[in-house]
């Protein structure tokens, strides 16, 4: 079971890796990082920082559901390897989002988010199998 634990601690730090493009953006916005009033510049990023807060957001919003997949998987004695397989994909998934976020590709995000979201409901089903 080491492979979803990995994928588990990879998500959780994914949340810190989508916030370095916000900052990068937050620091080229014009007035530099306002780390007194960081949310209120966020408002005001356009284009790149905008959509980088975005994808940060959305691995904020996306990693309970997951954590909460993955964990009932393994307290329900899951251990078969669609767990590490469903993990893995929710990881990729997840780094995929957020790049087809930065570059503007929305179709792919829309894609790769179903997959991460798909993946998070799998783990939370796979007990009823």
């Amino acid at each position: 079971m080491t492979l979803p634990i990995i994928c588990l601690i990879l998500s959780a730090f994914m949340i810190l890796v989508t916030k370095a493009p916000v900052a990068l953006a937050q620091s080229k916005e014009g007035r530099g990082y306002d780390n007194r009033n960081p949310r209120l510049q966020q408002t005001r990023l356009t284009g790149f920082g905008a959509r980088a807060l975005a994808a940060h957001q959305n691995m904020i919003e996306a990693f309970p559901l997951f954590a909460a997949g993955l964990l009932l998987a393994l307290v329900a004695g899951e251990q078969g390897m669609w767990v590490g397989i469903l993990s893995v994909a929710f990881v990729v998934a997840r780094v995929a989002y957020s790049i087809c976020y930065w570059v503007d590709i929305h179709m792919l995000r829309s894609l790769s988010w179903g997959v991460g979201f798909g993946a998070s409901i799998a783990l939370m089903a796979l007990p009823l199998f």
